[in-house]
């Protein structure tokens, strides 16, 4: 009775515990499901799953069928004892003493055994190693929405590839003792610990197959990139779309097959206790013709990785060339095709003696002398012999050997990284620069940035921060066309017209360069003792509104001057607006309508929405102001079924032991924006500053605005059509295998910006435009998902305007552009002309100066644009030599233009121009003066700025306290040709420079011509 109650509950036991996991696996897919549903990407996110389990289901099925069946055989095949045969003349005559089995005693079984054992270790090891590039987690959200896709296929089981593996066995004590304890294991416990360890590949082979359902997908969906290698005459997307599954295939293939020719050969060695007997009688001729099948197939394998291994030279870095060089090509290829061909004549030879071969005799000497034959000749000719020829043949003559493999890889790299598309120029700085051309660059001028982001962001925190549970994550720099009137624009031209300038009358509206940061609610932050179930699931749901300041105005004190800011005081007023704005004009400009921010960059914890508990909107002097969410975003669960089911999903039981959901709740998560693309669309990469966009969608950005759309209602019954406030984020598609190019320090050899993403702060929705419709890989993933990507014409006009040519893809370009700007083969060869992005001080420690955006007309071009810029310098050499400018405005977004001086000219570097600021005397001391207790000086950014054929440039002080830190703006530096100035304003420092008859305030210092080793000159200079 006792026996039968024990397995009754062990029964229902198991019922439960099943019940449990198909639970689990339904909450997991079914909340997956639904919040693609929402999104209305169900149809991306189903393609990936079926991709992602069939991939799984095959590899798991072939792999494990084919281990089990061979052990099958084995297991059947291991007691037969080899046929005693006589020998013949023949036999006796060539020393064909094989033809008579002769057994193996202990001294030579145990290290066979051993050293069999150990590869088998080896093998679980760096599979498992490799797989885990796709574990991140064990949680079932993970694995669905994986974003490891942009891996690249493993490497080979190769002793180049193990070798780092056994290096470090004797420093990583947990891998040695797995490595000896399954050694000693697998000579215990053969039988049980090859199929144990059989059943963890076929996991890290499925796991590993299952991770490149995106070079799958891929596969199946090439397109042309119309441009060939110049090795092998195959276009490119041979290399990007076909090869990494033809990798992906040979790596499973030869741990299949290595595997199972390993594992038989060690269970036909230790069957019959012949460790314990300490005597191995030889192989049967059954057992033979087993090996000798599988290790036709294993050669086959090897043959397969020899042929790709051909392509893969064109990835390999040998010399002064990133891809084939000289002796890969003359020497590495021809030996890696014969290798290839070789393996398959083995093969062949080993298939035919299978089928054919004797069941009587057991011969197994041509067997292993072909294995040993194959090994030998791959060591030598594939290691040695590329080696010897490097050394001798090239490195003595290298430039002309390399030469034009050399001009193969500066071509391919400048095209992986879309450096071809930048047009060059000369600009020859003439240093005429006068107070009428500043007054003609007035859009110019009055967009210079003064304020970084940094100390704007340490002001926000202190000034617009409201409560501890508000935080700014980031300020972002953007443009937005103004009605003129604000600011005194039109007072300032007038005072400029009394001074005989020629000013142009105020256009109706303008563009100005501005700073926004988002306020997002960081629930981190709140108290301890508030931070229960309700409070961070229901009630502290959303940020309110950001801050809005212009680059280059100061505020009284010296504090950024806000073109919007705060949170409304009294929403019972209905003339009280959401946020603060500075005058009408820029109500008229900056469409706010609905400022709560439910998705943003730290929005990391899932709310419930539209329940019995208001949501905390914001606060209003001693009271708080509470607003219901009205918007479209979240997943229903009203009903019972859907609350069991995210309860399950996201681990939280109080979703089914609340009383306050209604029949509307919603719930939102994923609202992290970051995470939320990348679960839509994993095989993109993504840049790492999102920005925040306040744009109404419905109208044209340029069109006059005639209404206020806060004023008109109360803040807690805005409508959601007036959600104007979106993140947009820059995505690249990015390869690493494109022939000759060289990554540098990346992981990507080819990269393009072709997609922006925009996502609703407010609403959640997300909509990917393609940005880049002649990217190959873009089109790929066009024709995979047809309805997750949208062309970007339709993008909303006002939207539109705000796309910039993003800082992560510039940088990338300008840090290849240093080396690759060098299309000679002999000046590349001997680095001859080689760039470096120069240094600043920030703060008061060195930096490399980072791209920046501007507001300027380039040279040969009447209009301001919007233009990310960076300088570069000589290697070792303080001069600019050139300056590289992206714009980002209209049709003439992502154009690429190099600015280079000439060489014989001198232009004042970065480092030179620092140099000046901190060794003049007064300035110098004014800021030692400034660097005593209790107080610090923040020397910002320092800015080239392009105007007309000159180059000004422009450093703004900060000054902050060391406790409760406010920087506020004190001097503005201004250096042009021989003279520098520090100001209280940057319009005083520009007079000071361009005006015959300087004021006294300024500090104006001559330059002293850079070959005299003298001090400037301390008399100013009018």
């Amino acid at each position: 009775m006792s026996k039968r109650w024990s397995q009754i509950i062990f029964r229902v036991v198991a019922l439960l515990i099943g019940l449990w996991l198909a639970f689990d696996l339904l909450a997991r897919l079914g909340g997956e499901i639904l919040w693609f549903q929402e999104l209305g990407y169900l149809p991306t996110f189903l393609l990936r799953a079926f991709t992602k389990g069939g991939l799984w289901a095959i590899a798991c099925l072939v792999t494990i069928t084919f281990w089990f069946g061979n052990f099958a055989i084995a297991q059947r095949l291991q007691h037969q004892k080899p046929q005693e045969q006589d020998l013949s003349p023949k036999d006796i005559l060539w020393g064909n003493w094989a033809a008579r089995p002769r057994g193996l005693g202990l001294t030579r079984l145990l290290p066979l055994a051993v050293g069999l054992n150990f590869l088998v270790g080896v093998m679980l090891l760096y599979y498992v190693q490799a797989a885990s590039r796709y574990w991140h987690s064990p949680s079932w959200q993970d694995i669905l929405n994986f974003s490891a896709s942009s891996l690249s296929p493993p490497q080979q089981l190769r002793l180049q590839a193990v070798w780092p593996l056994l290096v470090q066995l004797p420093s990583n004590l947990s891998q040695g003792v797995v490595l000896l304890g399954l050694v000693l294991a697998l000579t215990i416990a053969p039988r049980f610990w090859l199929r144990a360890i059989a059943v963890l590949l076929t996991v890290a082979f499925s796991l590993t197959i299952s991770g490149h359902w995106a070079e799958v997908l891929q596969y199946f969906q090439p397109t042309p990139f119309n441009s060939a290698d110049p090795l092998f005459d195959r276009d490119i997307s041979f290399y990007i779309f076909a090869l990494p599954v033809q990798q992906l295939l040979a790596f499973w293939l030869t741990g299949l097959t290595l595997y199972a020719l390993v594992s038989v050969a060690l269970i036909y060695l230790l069957s019959g206790e012949s460790l314990s007997e300490g005597n191995f009688s030889g192989f049967s001729a059954l057992q033979v013709r087993h090996l000798q099948g599988l290790s036709s197939a294993l050669m086959l394998a090897i043959a397969f990785n020899y042929w790709l291994s051909r392509y893969e030279l064109l990835y390999f870095e040998r010399g002064v060339v990133h891809g084939a060089s000289y002796t890969d090509v003359v020497v590495q290829l021809p030996i890696n095709t014969g290798l290839s061909v070789l393996a398959v004549a083995i093969a062949i030879f080993f298939l035919w003696r299978t089928l054919s071969g004797s069941k009587r005799a057991s011969q197994a000497a041509p067997w292993l002398y072909s294995l040993g034959f194959y090994i030998g000749v791959a060591a030598i000719a594939g290691l040695v012999l590329p080696a010897a020829v490097q050394r001798f043949g090239v490195q003595p003559n290298e430039l002309a050997r390399e030469r034009p493999y050399i001009q193969r890889s500066i071509a391919l790299t400048r095209q992986a990284f879309d450096l071809e598309a930048i047009n060059a120029e000369t600009f020859a700085p003439t240093g005429e620069l006068t107070r009428a051309d500043l007054l003609a660059n007035d859009l110019t001028i009055r967009n210079i940035r003064l304020w970084d982001t940094r100390p704007l962001l340490q002001t926000n925190r202190q000034l617009q921060q409201i409560r501890l549970y508000y935080r700014f994550p980031d300020a972002d720099v953007d443009r937005y066309t103004l009605l003129s009137d604000e600011g005194g624009r039109r007072d300032e031209g007038e005072r400029r017209r009394e001074e005989g300038a020629t000013v142009p009358a105020a256009p109706a509206t303008e563009k100005q360069q501005v700073l926004i940061a988002a306020r997002e609610l960081d629930y981190s932050a709140v108290p301890q003792q508030a931070k229960t179930w309700v409070n961070e699931h229901l009630v502290y749901t959303h940020g309110y509104g950001f801050t809005l300041s212009p680059v280059n105005r100061v505020g009284p004190g010296g504090l950024p001057d806000y073109f919007v800011k705060d949170i409304g005081v009294d929403p019972t007023d209905n003339d009280a607006s959401s946020l603060t704005t500075s005058s009408a004009g820029i109500r008229d400009s900056i469409p706010i309508g609905q400022p709560r921010i439910y998705y943003g960059e730290i929005a990391n914890t899932y709310v419930m929405t539209s329940t019995k508990v208001r949501e905390l909107d914001y606060p209003s002097g001693n009271e708080n102001v509470y607003n219901t969410y009205d918007g479209r975003g979240g997943v229903q669960i009203g009903t019972i079924w859907r609350r069991w089911l995210f309860a399950k999903y996201l681990n939280d039981w109080q979703m089914v032991l609340t009383r306050n959901f209604t029949p509307q709740t919603k719930l939102l998560f994923r609202r992290n924006i970051n995470q939320r693309i990348r679960a839509i669309a994993p095989f993109l990469r993504y840049d790492s500053e999102p920005y925040l966009v306040t744009a109404d969608v419905t109208a044209d950005v340029t069109a006059d605005v005639t209404a206020d759309v806060t004023a008109a209602t109360p803040v807690s019954e805005t409508s959601n059509d007036q959600n104007y406030l979106y993140w947009v984020v820059d995505a690249y598609t990015a390869s690493d295998r494109y022939p000759y190019s060289d990554p540098g320090d990346h992981p990507f050899n080819y990269i393009r910006n072709s997609v922006k993403v925009v996502v609703d702060a407010y609403n959640g929705s997300v909509d990917f435009y393609i940005a880049n419709p002649n990217d190959p890989i873009i089109k790929t993933w066009a024709a995979i998902f047809p309805g997750l990507f949208k062309p970007l014409s339709a993008m909303p006009t006002a939207l539109r305007s705000h796309i910039r040519y993003p800082v992560d893809f510039f940088s990338i370009q300008s840090e290849r552009l240093l080396t690759y700007h060098m299309t000679d083969p002999q000046v590349f060869y001997n680095r001859e002309d080689q760039w470096q992005v120069p240094t600043e001080i920030y703060g008061s420690e060195p930096q490399l100066v980072e791209p920046y955006y501007l507001i300027t007309s380039l040279p040969d071009n009447e209009a301001e644009e919007f233009i990310l810029l960076l300088p570069f310098t000589p290697r070792q050499r303080n001069n600019l030599i050139a300056w590289l400018a992206a714009r980002s405005d209209g049709e003439n977004y992502g154009k690429l233009l190099l600015y280079e001086f000439p060489k014989q000219q001198l232009v004042y570097g970065p480092e030179q121009i620092e140099a000046r600021i901190n060794q003049d005397p007064i300035i110098s001391q004014q800021i030692s003066l400034w660097n005593r207790q209790g107080s610090r000086v923040i020397q910002g950014n320092l800015l080239v700025i392009p105007v007309e054929q000159s180059l000004l440039y422009v450093e703004p002080l900060y000054l902050e306290a060391e406790q409760n830190s406010l920087p506020t703006l004190v001097r503005v530096i201004v250096a042009y040709e021989n003279r520098i100035v520090m100001a209280e304003t940057l319009d005083q420092a520009l007079q000071a420079v361009f005006q015959a008859e300087a004021p006294a305030a300024p500090v104006v210092r001559p330059f002293e011509d850079p070959a005299a080793p003298t001090e400037p000159s301390l008399a100013p200079t009018s």
